[in-house]
């Protein structure tokens, strides 16, 4: 037999002792608002949201993030981009905040949900997982109130934004910025663009949104190779994606769909036929999960099985978010359950 002696733990030393005389409610706003922690921290700005498991950020006193991939400022432009000579559209796009770097832009119809899936599985692909985001408070990004379904609960995970849980199940923090000042780099950017973009544009062509769209990504390569500045940290932040991670099953959108008693579930307008096992009732009258892919394909699971899927259409339209209860955050679809119901004295079932 094999006998080992573990070694003492060192004495713990007190040292010195702190006191501070203040209230709780001053001490918080000393670490969290920015005059303060400027002082602090030489200058270096320190910025999150402050909420449990958000990501917490140190700005250069120039204004920048320290490495690349630490931050991106996301937002959309609507403007005349193809002048007289077709629709008006948005343009959504990104911006590393330390080098100035443009990852990834698309052009919409109108700043929506689907782009901005569409913009972050763009970058998440090419250039891997930022540490964090830094937006406005448009909806695609802020929670959303009521659903029209009677079971979801207004502060839960349901309740959240598709772009919202997206972020979640990527481990993206997501900061709001609280005045377009903040957003000071992409709002420049903008201003670039619609100079640049705009010029380059006319000069190719362009007539409408699929062109717009084919030019972009030559446009970028050319901007980034003329104005992207060295970060301050040569190690980029950038995180790869896990294996466990399918930005298939994440960047989506996700609905929970009661299946009729004819086993079809209707969504955006199409139906899909749920298959029968046996002669029992099997999904009737139950919610699984259903996913609206980018390319308009609808999958519906229960947990990793796939029961049933539509092909993407023919014709593809422009996505849009769906008036529908959706699904909370987790890299594996949910199992069908039944759906809640009351009991008759329940406060909310009269």
């Amino acid at each position: 037999m094999v006998t080992t002696e573990r070694a003492a733990a060192p004495a713990l030393r007190h040292v010195q002792q702190i006191h501070i005389r203040t209230s709780p409610e001053r001490l918080w706003q000393a670490i969290t608002s920015a005059g303060d922690t400027r002082d602090y921290f030489y200058g270096t700005l320190v910025e999150s949201s402050w909420q449990k498991g958000t990501a917490l950020l140190y700005r250069y006193p120039d204004g920048r993030m320290a490495a690349e991939g630490t931050l991106l400022q996301l937002d959309g432009s609507q403007h005349a981009w193809l002048g007289e000579r077709g629709p008006r559209l948005s343009l959504l796009g990104a911006i590393d905040d330390a080098t100035g770097m443009v990852p990834a832009a698309l052009f919409r119809e109108q700043e929506d949900a689907a782009g901005y899936l569409e913009l972050l599985h763009a970058i998440v692909i090419s250039k891997g997982l930022p540490a964090a985001i830094y937006r406005d408070g448009h909806g695609v990004f802020a929670p959303t109130g009521r659903h029209r379904d009677g079971d979801a609960v207004p502060g839960t995970a349901a309740t959240l934004s598709q772009v919202g849980r997206a972020l979640i199940e990527l481990g993206i923090g997501s900061i709001t910025a609280r005045s377009p000042q903040a957003k000071g780099r992409i709002e420049r950017l903008w201003g670039t663009f619609q100079d640049r973009l705009v010029a380059e544009l006319r000069l190719a062509g362009i007539v409408d949104l699929a062109g717009a769209n084919a030019f972009l990504p030559g446009f970028l390569v050319r901007f980034n190779a003329r104005f992207v500045v060295p970060a301050g940290d040569p190690e980029p932040a950038w995180r790869a994606l896990p294996a466990e991670l399918d930005p298939g099953r994440v960047l989506v959108f996700k609905y929970r769909r009661k299946v009729a008693r004819d086993h079809t579930i209707r969504l955006d307008g199409r139906v899909l036929q749920l298959p029968r096992w046996g002669r029992g009732a099997g999904y009737a009258g139950k919610r699984v999960e259903v996913h609206i892919r980018l390319d308009g394909s609808i999958v519906a699971f229960d947990g990793e099985r796939e029961l049933a899927a539509l092909p993407a259409p023919a014709d593809p339209v422009q996505l849009r978010a769906q008036p529908a209860l959706r699904a909370g955050p987790s890299l594996i679809p949910a199992p069908a359950t039944m759906p809640w119901i009351p009991s008759v004295d329940h406060p909310g079932s009269g």
